[in-house]
């Protein structure tokens, strides 16, 4: 899988106030160009065992598996799929440590005005530093539908140069039941115009729910 180019050292010391305590690269944002689709290696991997299971993991790229909490849990699904890091993005699941894996939990709630947005960049340094060491990591949260969803899509912005509309299409045709909440896409919307200076995602009012929505 084919990494940033010409990461600057940069300490990441804590991935949000009072969280995860893990030591990763920083790096300059990507440049501003689109990919329409997922690169090539993660094209090849669509339709593998895991992608759009949703009861176990699910394949996003060969380094990357979003799951629940009970499926990252599990030490024989994880040996399975040769995890060798799990970060657990949620205030309320406990850690289930087995051997040999590495553990980091951000702790963050499925609430809209949780600031999702600070693990952003140092979580994507993190899962692309695993994967270039030949290691494979875990994303979960309670469901794998909202928190964890919403870091995998800001990692595939930052370090495949999707657009926030393409890395969405993709996490969904992988786990069919990710949904992050309305506050967590004005965030990626946000992150999307910070790496790239252009939209491909906008809120608009659903008359259903009276609330504004990400309209994709």
């Amino acid at each position: 899988m084919r990494g940033p180019s010409a990461p600057h050292q940069g300490l990441v010391g804590s991935l949000l106030s009072g969280g995860g305590k893990k030591v990763t690269r920083g790096r300059t944002p990507p440049s501003s160009s689109m990919a329409p689709r997922p690169p090539l290696c993660m094209q090849r991997y669509h339709g593998i065992s895991g992608v759009g299971n949703t009861a176990q993991l699910s394949r996003i790229t060969p380094c990357l598996y979003l799951s629940d909490g009970v499926a990252a849990g599990n030490a024989q699904l994880l040996a399975a799929n040769r995890i060798t890091t799990v970060i657990n993005v949620s205030l309320e699941l406990a850690h289930m440590f087995h051997p040999g894996i590495e553990y980091l939990r951000i702790p963050v709630a499925d609430a809209p005005t949780a600031r999702i947005s600070a693990c952003f960049n140092s979580v994507a340094d993190l899962i692309r530093s695993v994967g270039e060491r030949g290691g494979r990591t875990l994303l979960h949260c309670a469901a794998g539908v909202s928190r964890s969803a919403t870091v995998c899509i800001a990692y595939l912005m930052k370090h495949h140069a999707m657009s926030l509309a393409s890395a969405h299409a993709w996490v969904r045709s992988c786990r069919p039941i990710i949904r992050p909440n309305n506050g967590f896409w004005r965030q990626l919307i946000h992150y999307e115009y910070v790496l790239f200076g252009i939209n491909t995602v906008h809120m608009v009012h659903s008359w259903e729910q009276g609330e504004a929505e990400a309209g994709i």
